[in-house]
């Protein structure tokens, strides 16, 4: 009985020293509002073209925008005039983005 009360208190000492470190570290992102590379919310359709094209390249390579025009059969253009009428709001279901 004993080594069971010993392992579960040390299993909590272990938990709130991990929360003791992390609170710091979580906390450190400073005061930035945004990613650099956070999408435009109140963007013109320009705006929001541009981020995508750049977004799509940096993170799926070139040839990217036209490989989703094609498969998705809507143009970049067409998503962003979406996304500015729209008052996009974070994302699907509100969640952002990846």
């Amino acid at each position: 009985m004993t080594n069971f009360t010993i392992g579960r208190w040390l299993l909590v000492a272990l938990a709130t020293i991990g929360l003791a470190f992390a609170a710091p570290v979580v906390s450190a992102h400073g005061n930035e509002t945004s990613a650099d590379d956070a999408p435009p919310y109140d963007g013109t359709a320009d705006d929001w073209a541009a981020w995508m094209e750049d977004h799509m390249t940096e993170h799926m390579g070139p040839g990217a925008v036209e490989w989703m025009e094609s498969h998705m059969g809507v143009t970049v253009d067409e998503m962003a005039q979406d996304m500015a009428d729209d008052d996009y709001n974070g994302g699907m279901y509100g969640q952002g983005y990846c």
